[in-house]
């Protein structure tokens, strides 16, 4: 199947099987804001807490399928979305709250790094649609990461996690951190979105990346070396993916040269290293030396494999150019088996070595994962339509 007709196939799944599921019995009509999962076989949502990095990613998930021309009420599940998030998920200090009980009481105030890449991710997406609270929207936004800079800033660059005095450090957050800097700058001009970005990707190039096999590490000591335990060996797949995906967009837009030549590094650890042959799917954790460390394989990492395939795809050219948009299509088909596993509009979420699958709720968390796949799928498949032209 060519490139065109996998991402056609895949927008038309999301608009006509997922849409119709998650922005009806994946919205809490009852208590508000978005289910956490959807029970595989009734499609109802879960009475279970809340995470915070789901809502503003829920939010996202139907902007951006605005975007991709769905017709649905984009804007009321965007604002109702964002108004119960912001209302039971603030903290007094201006930070966000790990999770809520299902009907939005208080449930877990712990901080994540994470949650809080999620939060200004989320909140660029609503101004983006929201122009009356666009103001607003920033203003938060810019509140947020000072006080992120106050009170779990790094001494040297970058974020410290939980207990700011303990190891690990984690690359996981500063990634969703990058994703929302990178988004941020393009609205806020004027605000600190480019200096981070910067700081970031500077992180992942000296830090991150392993300067010898070029690969991503997950866990650092305080001074951002690699832990010096176990942890300090784990290399995920999908997060090489990601963070290729990531580096393009940086090194396009600042003319960097290091950046692509890294992501193209990190693709290809990936590719080569981290998709089982037999089920022909990303896994979950490699170790330092490229050996299996887990091998799961979960959703996600099909998506960022996808995201990353694209990314290079609209970098190369020639034999270089045509291996990436092969590796569209394969990638696309490992994302396929987990969709087309669940009942329509749904997933499954982990692949086990033995080729089945984990029996669970289908997790909204991936939606965010699986949208922006499609969305980075529809640009480069118009793009080929047009050069055929």
């Amino acid at each position: 199947m060519s490139v065109i007709k996998t991402a056609s196939k895949l927008l038309n799944w999301l608009i006509d099987d997922a849409l119709p599921v998650w922005s009806t019995k994946g919205a809490d009509r009852q208590n508000g804001g978005f289910y956490e999962a959807l029970e595989l076989q009734t499609g109802e949502g879960c009475a279970v807490p809340k995470r915070a990095r789901v809502q503003p990613r829920q939010i996202y998930s139907f902007i951006e399928a605005g975007r991709l021309g769905w017709d649905g009420p984009v804007n009321d599940l965007v604002a109702g979305g964002l108004d119960w998030y912001l209302e039971h998920y603030g903290l007094e200090d201006g930070l966000i709250a790990a999770a809520v009980a299902p009907d939005g009481a208080a449930a877990d105030a712990s901080f994540d790094l994470y949650n809080h890449a999620f939060a200004l991710f989320g909140m660029y997406q609503a101004a983006e649609v929201l122009p009356e609270r666009k103001t607003e929207l920033l203003a938060r936004s810019r509140d947020m990461l000072a006080m992120l800079r106050r009170q779990y800033g790094h001494t040297e660059r970058g974020f410290r996690e939980k207990n700011p005095d303990e190891p690990p450090l984690c690359s996981n957050p500063h990634m969703h951190m990058f994703e929302a800097a990178l988004a941020l700058e393009q609205i806020d001009t004027s605000g600190p979105w480019l200096a981070l970005s910067d700081e970031i990707a500077g992180l992942a190039m000296d830090c991150f990346i392993d300067p010898v096999n070029g690969g991503l590490r997950e866990f650092f000591d305080l001074d951002w070396s690699p832990m010096p335990d176990d942890r300090g060996r784990v290399m995920e797949p999908g997060h090489q993916f990601e963070w290729a995906w990531l580096l393009v967009r940086w090194g396009t837009l600042r003319g960097n040269a290091k950046a692509l030549q890294m992501a193209r590094r990190l693709y290809q650890i990936g590719e080569t290293r981290g998709i089982d042959t037999d089920r022909q799917v990303a896994i979950m954790a490699l170790n330092d030396d490229f050996s299996v460390r887990d091998p799961l394989a979960r959703l996600w990492g099909q998506t960022e494999w996808i995201k990353a395939a694209v990314a290079l795809a609209a970098h190369s050219t020639g034999i270089e150019r045509e291996a990436y948009l092969e590796d569209i299509v394969r990638s696309s088909d490992a994302l396929f088996l987990y969709l087309n596993a669940a009942p329509a509009g749904l997933w499954k979420d982990k692949l086990r070595q033995d080729g089945s699958f984990v029996d669970e709720p289908a997790p909204a968390s991936s939606f965010y994962h699986i949208v922006c796949a499609i969305a980075e799928l529809d640009r480069i498949a118009k793009t080929l339509v047009h050069a055929a032209d």
